[in-house]
């Protein structure tokens, strides 16, 4: 009776799923983004590494494209991660955190989450190191350097993460990511590392918008969230500490 049961459950679980991606009509924004990002990476792998380091000069947030009026750096840099290996391995637990966000929380959410964190946080490191070199903290040469990829937005999707947290765990939730955050600032003490944390904040602070606002107060993890969210974590973790 007991097999039978689970084996209902589990079937009736699988039914919702599917009908969930059919709602979204598979998941465009995450098969979308996914795949540009393979197609990018494909392309910046088969060119030459002077091709490479143009496409890496001309897509970078750095302080010295945004201060010409670059401005389209703050969404090209979203499309290019720079690194074979690195690609082979976060685009997948990429795919499992952005459709996560997709599935329970709707395309054009998955959307404005991840560009306020890539943008928001990029254009907040900038402003740091523009003060930083003109206070002299900073040399002057760290306003060219290297910074593309997915991490700022990876980072904010995570964050907002915290609405499917059940209540109680929450504040527990959060603080463990926030230390996590600030242990890679320290220990790595890089601008990139000041930019995971300020784009897990603002994805935070989306995450508890929410739950003010009431519509997803009440939210809770399916049987199925929390497979994406262990892929999620250990992106998060990557981008944290390494």
């Amino acid at each position: 009776m007991v097999g039978v049961m689970t084996a209902e459950r589990a079937q009736s679980g699988i039914s919702s799923v599917i009908a969930v991606l059919r709602r979204r009509h598979w998941l465009p924004v995450t098969v979308g983004y996914v795949a540009a990002l393979i197609v990018v990476a494909v392309i910046y792998a088969r060119v030459g590494p002077d091709v490479q380091a143009r496409i890496l000069a001309g897509t970078s947030t750095n302080l010295d494209n945004l201060r010409h009026g670059r401005l389209g750096t703050l969404l090209s840099s979203a499309f290019v991660i720079g690194d074979t290996d690195s690609t082979i391995t976060n685009v997948p637990l990429l795919a499992c955190l952005l459709a996560l966000v997709e599935l329970r929380f709707g395309a054009l959410r998955a959307i404005w989450t991840f560009l306020a964190g890539h943008i928001g946080a990029t254009l907040l490191v900038a402003v740091g190191l523009w003060v930083g070199i003109g206070m002299h903290w900073l040399p002057s040469s760290i306003g060219d350097s290297e910074d593309v990829g997915i991490s700022y937005g990876v980072m904010t999707l995570f964050g907002s993460l915290v609405v499917l947290v059940p209540k109680g765990r929450r504040i527990p939730w959060a603080a463990v990511w926030l230390v996590i955050a600030v242990k890679g600032v320290v220990d790595i003490r890089d601008f990139t590392s000041v930019g995971h944390l300020l784009s897990y904040l603002i994805g935070t602070g989306i995450g508890v918008l929410m739950i003010a606002r009431g519509r997803y107060a009440e939210r809770r993890m399916s049987w199925f969230d929390p497979v994406p969210l262990v892929a999620a974590s250990a992106l998060a973790v990557s981008f944290l500490l390494n």
